[in-house]
């Protein structure tokens, strides 16, 4: 990856959540500046979102529709491998 030039940047920020920020960054052998750009640059911005797969689609379809019952589920289930 290319070297970039650092802008700074002033951000007003609780102090609690720095606080919380430094001990991560710690806890994980980074900086908070390194913590925070990572986080920055995994923003979708404009970007198109990545395809899902086909069992995602139909993970998202069945829980956005909600029709799943827990009765229905354990039915599914005494289909699928047999029981009482």
């Amino acid at each position: 990856m290319a070297r970039s030039i650092k802008k700074p940047k002033n951000l007003s920020l609780d102090p609690r959540v720095v606080a919380r920020g430094e001990r991560y960054s710690e806890l994980h052998g980074t900086n908070l500046s390194r913590l925070v750009g990572d986080f920055l640059r995994a923003l979708p911005v404009g970007e198109p979102e990545p395809a899902s797969s086909p069992i995602v689609r139909r993970l998202r379809g069945v829980a956005a529709s909600g029709k799943g019952s827990r009765d229905t589920y354990r039915q599914h289930l005494r289909r699928k491998y047999g029981g009482r």
